[in-house]
């Protein structure tokens, strides 16, 4: 859930500028106090032993009037993931910036990062998603742990960890992954068997949302949606346009407040309202579902019924809170997972010796396993680092970000409690001081000794890590040794797709790979 929601919030701190007619302040152009870089400049300025003050901290913080314009005319919304590595390239490894009404401090270290982790506190706090608090407040419905905080927050988290992120429940959710990878793979036969050459030719990322929400939903509401199948029931249907359309219009509330946009009665903010009502009245009918069930025969106890009904059947939390959650997961976990899927398949056509490797060590470890999927897992290294490499590269989430709890000295600068401070995925990421030749997709770099620590943050850290990245890790892995043990994942023109950045880190153009049997 991949990968959190994180990504969400990456603009948040931009759309808070709206709501107070206020405008955008890029960084300019100019010299690091190292030279002119090309990547960000991780050497600190030189300063004396006394630490340095917050109001000392380079970056563009003493005013917000006069770019918004500019801003947008570069589409620049969609591009923060650059402007955050230019910022870095101008400023060095720490820069403060104020952005209208927000206001943050950004790190790009791996170590500062620690230092951030340490000052998150007991009840860790970042940016919400405004559009969907809005909408729980319009309907009066519960947060789920995704937008809690405080006290309140670390209750649910923790009984929600036990069931959904604990290393014990891998075995509780590969069956029913494997159930839908097999049906994804007998879905790219029958493509193909329908296809003269004998391949099949597509724009995946549909087919992959697919994938991402049935597996998803059979893990959280222990029932099959049948997306996978050519004809879709219109209850099915109806919830995919739900999620679609919810993700469609929770973008715009980025940037514009969704609380004026429901005074003004705006389309998007009608259209956002009746896409959570579906997906709400979603889990309403799964939850009678349940009971029914329960109600006619006794759950089967060797098969995991899915985390809703378990979560039901322990009853420490309330009914409303369990749906809110379980609701927040799901939703956190399509679009993040299935875009990820898309990366990688993108990055193996281009590297066919990286695949067929990959391939050998998927066959080595099936063999030995005797197709055991749990074991499986635990046997492909490769694959797992191929999975964070693609992360490391096209992270779900543009920032980390925390409000700390305590004062922090960062690079010789004061934080005071209370700041909130953005650890720069995408630049730690593309920095070829911390990762030697950072353009290059290398899975083997995760196998090295070397050190990793506080690199690997595609589902954050802490205890506010993505509740759903022991879902969304088992579902990659899974769909990759499926893919990778009946296909050869092919690239038909080798043209570079760049990135943009849209709730998420997408493609900016579709993606077209063939699949071809082996």
């Amino acid at each position: 859930m991949a990968v959190g929601m994180m990504a969400l919030s990456g603009l948040k701190h931009v759309r808070g500028l709206m709501s107070k007619g206020q405008t955008v302040l890029l960084a300019p152009t100019r010299l690091c106090h190292s030279g002119l870089v090309s990547e960000p400049c991780l050497t600190p300025p030189v300063c004396s032993a006394a630490v340095r003050s917050f109001d000392e901290i380079p970056g563009n913080w003493k005013s917000s009037v006069g770019n918004l314009y500019r801003f947008w005319k570069t589409d620049g919304f969609k591009n923060l993931h650059h402007i955050m590595v230019e910022n870095f390239n101008t400023f060095g490894p720490i820069y403060r910036e104020k952005v209208g009404y927000y206001e943050s401090v950004n790190i790009i270290l791996p170590e500062d990062g620690a230092i951030l982790f340490k000052a998150e506190g007991r009840h860790p706090k970042r940016l919400k998603v405004e559009a969907w608090t809005a909408y729980r407040d319009y309907r009066n419905r519960k947060y789920g742990v995704l937008l809690k905080s405080g006290e309140d927050w670390r209750v649910n988290r923790v009984i929600l960890n036990k069931e959904v992120i604990s290393p014990k429940v891998l075995g509780n959710f590969v069956p029913l992954l494997d159930e839908v990878g097999q049906d994804f793979v007998a879905r790219v036969f029958k493509n193909i068997n329908n296809n003269s050459s004998g391949r099949w030719t597509a724009d995946l990322s549909h087919e992959l949302f697919r994938f991402a929400l049935e597996a998803v939903s059979h893990v959280l509401y222990g029932e099959r949606l049948g997306l996978l199948q050519d004809h879709i029931n219109p209850d099915s249907q109806e919830f995919i346009n739900s999620i679609t359309l919810m993700f469609k219009s929770t973008v715009p509330m980025l940037y514009i407040p969704p609380n004026l946009l429901r005074r003004l009665g705006a389309k998007v903010w009608n259209d956002h309202v009746a896409a959570w009502d579906a997906i709400f009245n979603h889990a309403d009918k799964c939850i009678q579902n349940i009971y029914r069930t329960l109600r006619h025969s006794p759950l089967l106890e060797e098969r995991y019924p899915g985390v809703l009904t378990s979560l039901l059947l322990q009853d420490k939390l309330s009914i409303e809170e369990i749906k809110a959650s379980v609701t927040e997961l799901m939703a956190g976990g399509v679009d993040t997972t299935s875009i990820t899927l898309l990366w990688t398949l993108y990055e193996l056509a281009k590297n066919q010796e990286l695949q067929e490797k990959l391939r050998d060590e998927v066959q080595t470890a099936w063999t030995a396993t005797k197709g055991d999927m749990i074991q499986m897992i635990r046997s492909v290294p490769l694959i797992n680092g191929t999975i964070k490499e693609t992360l490391r590269l096209y992270p779900v989430a543009v920032s980390v970000q925390r409000y700390i709890a305590n004062d922090i000295v960062i690079q010789n600068y004061n934080i005071p409690a209370g700041t909130l401070v953005q650890f720069g995925l995408y630049a730690m990421g593309r920095n070829g001081s911390i990762f030697p030749k950072p353009e290059k997709y290398n899975p083997y770099r995760w196998l090295r000794g070397e050190n990793h620590y506080f690199k690997s943050l595609g589902f954050g850290f802490g205890p506010r890590q993505c509740l759903g990245r022991r879902i969304a890790e088992t579902e990659m892995q899974i769909f990759l040794i499926h893919i990778l043990r009946n296909f050869r994942i092919e690239k038909q023109r080798y043209v570079d797709v760049k990135s943009t950045f849209e709730l998420i880190l997408i493609p900016e153009k579709p993606i077209l790979l063939t699949l071809r049997p082996l």
